[in-house]
């Protein structure tokens, strides 16, 4: 092939490579556009013993007119849009910045995340403390859920709040930045085996950040 046509080609791919991205495209942006419409719609978040996670912790100010959704969600969001994986799945699959591994990418400069406002994914750090705030109120959603009229009771709400706070649990401490506050901030790891015990365990379920993601 000619070098003016190969550079015109967007890869030698013979294979279904856009597959992953279209389906990311349909499953991160169809998530996306149903939490939009549960957390403006500032209504039925609430049932007997059942709180949505989209409104924990109610904050209803007297001088806030709008969904209470709104107050408190920029920070498990912020959480999500500056993780690693999902920078990764959105550059990919929304900017095709490249949509994959031998596929040419679709920006013409590349400039990383040097400059704004992309050079703020780096606070992602410092939501992973926000994110591990708001599972504290999460777990209490979820004991509250098995409390009816006082007594002890299982429901099928109350076991899906366990299991979608568990999950996020385990998303948020298989983190990366989990992982850095366990034992990479040292520079030798003899010096606090503690820390090294901490970071191997908080590894090994890195590995797995995409699947809890």
């Amino acid at each position: 092939m000619p070098a003016s046509e190969l550079a015109a080609t967007a890869t030698l791919r013979k294979d279904t490579w856009w597959l992953e991205p279209l389906l990311i495209v349909l499953g991160l942006g169809g998530f996306v556009v149903y939490t939009t419409w549960a957390a403006l719609q500032g209504a039925h978040y609430e049932y007997q013993n059942y709180l949505s996670p989209f409104y924990s912790p109610t904050l209803k100010p007297s001088w806030w007119p709008w969904s209470p959704a709104i107050l408190i969600l920029w920070g498990p969001a912020g959480f999500r849009l500056t993780c690693y994986y999902y920078r990764k799945a959105y550059y990919r699959s929304f900017w095709w910045s490249p949509p994959a591994c031998a596929v040419r990418d679709a920006h013409g400069a590349y400039t990383g995340e040097t400059g704004f406002p992309l050079i703020l994914q780096n606070i992602h750090r410092y939501f992973f403390y926000v994110a591990t705030a708001f599972l504290i109120f999460l777990w209490y959603d979820a004991i509250y859920a098995f409390i009816f009229d006082g007594r002890f009771g299982i429901g099928l709400g109350s076991i899906i709040m366990v299991v979608n706070v568990a999950l996020l649990s385990m998303y948020s401490f298989s983190c990366h930045s989990c992982r850095h506050l366990c034992g990479g901030c040292l520079d030798k790891f003899s010096s606090s085996p503690l820390h090294y015990r901490l970071w191997r365990m908080v590894t090994t379920q890195n590995e797995s950040h995409m699947l809890w993601a």
